[in-house]
């Protein structure tokens, strides 16, 4: 049986969730426990499960958040029947039932007064039990095949919150900070980085709109106009030279 919480404000009120892994709270998508409300930081705070112990931390929210109406710093341990409140969402902490341990009887001798007893509880009790066959016989073990990546990872499960967030500083915004940044691979002996060619420009016509273009047609055509009646001017002045 896993941990769960149960909302008693808002719109999610009456709704179960069960904590069963260390979960994330807040408004990103990308949170385990997703609450779509203004006042939740996108990374607000995280549930973490300690040998099957509940705790609640608090991850620099905005608004803050409280354990019975007390707002907390640290990480906080929950109980049965606490309230958790994430600003003004709250939920109310719900323990796992107790697992049913198997008690085994021993069988116990009775004793009877042979006084007090009648002849047939006697005779009843001098009767031996009825034994339980239980066969001898092994049940053969089924060889299991070999697991793969996938299901031993899937076993492994996700690192805490702790643990993903040990190396890697995240701001309030839920963005990495302090990001190391690869160093270029080195270049191979022998190769002189000078003697490489430098790449050569491509020119790269720029496209001719539609207007431009009517406006080239509209100018050839006026200067074929304009040639075209010079040609008729220099005729007529020839003519009446050579008439």
């Amino acid at each position: 049986m896993a941990w769960k919480i149960q909302a008693i404000t808002g719109e999610l009120t009456g709704q179960e969730i069960s904590i069963d892994r260390d979960m994330l709270v807040g408004r990103h998508q990308s949170a385990d426990i997703v609450l779509q409300a203004a006042e939740i930081s996108r990374k607000h705070a995280a549930f973490l499960l300690k040998e099957q112990v509940l705790w609640v931390q608090d991850l620099n929210s905005s608004n803050g958040t409280f354990v019975n109406d007390l707002r907390i710093e640290q990480e906080s341990v929950l109980e049965e029947g606490d309230i958790v409140q994430f600003a003004s969402l709250k939920f109310s902490v719900l323990a796992p039932a107790q697992d049913i341990v198997a008690v085994t009887m021993a069988s116990a001798e009775i004793v009877v007064d042979p006084v007090l007893a009648q002849p047939e509880e006697i005779s009843a009790i001098e009767q031996p039990s009825e034994a339980v066959a239980v066969s001898g016989t092994e049940v053969p073990q089924v060889e299991q095949a070999p697991k793969t990546a996938a299901q031993q990872m899937n076993e492994q499960g996700m690192p805490s919150l702790t643990e993903r967030d040990s190396d890697v500083q995240v701001s309030r915004d839920g963005m990495p900070q302090q990001v190391a940044i690869p160093k270029p691979a080195p270049i191979p002996a022998g190769i002189d980085i000078k003697a490489q060619p430098e790449p050569q420009p491509i020119a790269v016509e720029e496209p001719v709109s539609r207007v431009e273009q009517a406006k080239v047609e509209q100018k050839n055509a006026s200067l074929g106009l304009i040639a075209i009646i010079a040609l008729i001017i220099f005729a007529i002045i020839a003519w009446l030279l050579f008439k």
